[in-house]
């Protein structure tokens, strides 16, 4: 009998393990830091601890000392006196020594933790529904920018209700890529709504609002992958907005640029060139998958507030100036794409035009976005 009862809890135990850098089973404790300010913190959150721990014996202790040894059923008595200078001295004194030592400690952390000046790298971090955009402006790896979604994968388990894996709803497609040791600076704003980034490991949480631009900082002290998510309740889909940072070494984290730049150069086709369905239908494929699936599903469903791609009049419509325009700018939920190549545009649209069961044989070539980015 304990067998077949220790069967169920132990696979369920061995199911989810911690996550390296994320959550943990059974977590109680603050994230395990991995810079100097999350170190600060964590001991900081021990030393509030501790005061409050030896007031609460203090007081509680002399509290119940004295109704245990001064009760009536002993034959105490009560004392008869008005006031006592030194009493009134001394429980003004102390509590104040405690606040301003708690105080300073807590100060010096803040400011710290607001000085983003003498960045090695400063990115900006642009909250979507639900997504996040990082750009890369000052720095190594200057001009390099991506859009940083959940894993289509990721979405599919949970669409199914069947969770798996240690790192469930926060692997990404693309995660935000950081040098070791190097002080980052995170600049934040929203294309829409208010969201938040936050990474407990670094901990890092900056609001992220439409119109406004805040900032904070880190520097992680060791590589790893490390995770967070939105906390800013930003809509349907705010479980689904998940970060993930990798921290690399120096030498990595330039072959990495390196690789990107190439990568986005090679995303710069020539908006002249005239492109066949059939070469449209497999890149947009691709595209569609990495950018639009997670939303519209991949068989253009959509779902609730996000329109179904399968069937829509406007994909359907022969004015193809009406689709074109709606992803270049962005309309409601939809974020506008600006940030990809006028060859990926092209071939996504291409492809929602004519897959699923629209088949409408219409054509969008790069040169096509072209014309309406001016």
């Amino acid at each position: 009998m304990a067998t077949l009862l220790a069967g169920p809890a132990a696979r369920a135990a061995a199911a989810v393990a911690d996550l390296p850098g994320g959550p943990k089973t059974n977590q109680l404790d603050l994230h395990e830091p991995v810079t100097r300010i999350a170190s600060d913190i964590q001991g900081l959150h021990y030393f509030m601890l501790v005061v409050c721990l030896v007031i609460f014996v203090a007081v509680f202790g002399v509290m119940f000392y004295s109704i245990f040894k001064h009760r009536k059923s002993k034959g105490a008595k009560p004392a008869n006196f008005h006031e006592s200078v030194a009493v009134e001295i001394a429980w003004t004194i102390v509590p104040f020594a405690i606040v301003i030592v708690m105080g300073m400690a807590a100060t010096r952390t803040v400011v710290a933790m607001k000085d983003t000046s003498n960045a090695d790298l400063t990115i900006k971090t642009t909250g979507y529904q639900w997504k996040w955009g990082y750009d890369y402006l000052k720095g190594e790896g200057e001009g390099i920018g991506f859009l940083s979604t959940l894993d289509v994968t990721q979405r599919q388990l949970s669409d199914a209700a069947k969770p798996a894996g240690d790192n469930y709803l926060l692997k990404v497609d693309n995660p935000l890529v950081v040098p070791v040791n190097k002080k980052i600076r995170i600049i934040t704003t929203a294309n829409d709504v208010i969201h938040a980034w936050m990474v407990p490991a670094f901990a890092v949480k900056q609001d992220a609002i439409p119109g406004f631009v805040r900032d904070t900082w880190f520097r992680a002290e060791k590589t790893g992958d490390f995770y967070g998510q939105c906390v800013e309740l930003c809509g349907k889909e705010h479980a689904y907005m998940p970060i993930h940072v990798k921290v690399v070494s120096q030498a990595d984290y330039t072959k990495w640029v390196e690789g990107k730049k190439k990568e986005m150069a090679a995303k710069a086709d020539d908006p002249n060139k005239t492109w066949t369905l059939d070469e449209l239908l497999t890149r947009g494929a691709k595209v569609y998958a990495a950018n639009c699936a997670v939303c519209h599903k991949p068989d253009g469903s959509g779902a609730g507030p996000i329109k179904a791609l399968d069937g829509s009049p406007i994909v359907k419509d022969a004015d193809k100036a009406k689709q074109i325009d709606i992803v270049l700018h962005g309309k409601g939920a939809m974020p506008a794409w600006k940030t990809l190549s006028d060859t990926e545009l092209a071939a996504v649209i291409s492809y929602t035009k004519n897959a699923w069961s629209n088949k409408t044989g219409q054509i969008v070539q790069p040169a096509d976005l072209v014309a309406a980015r001016k």
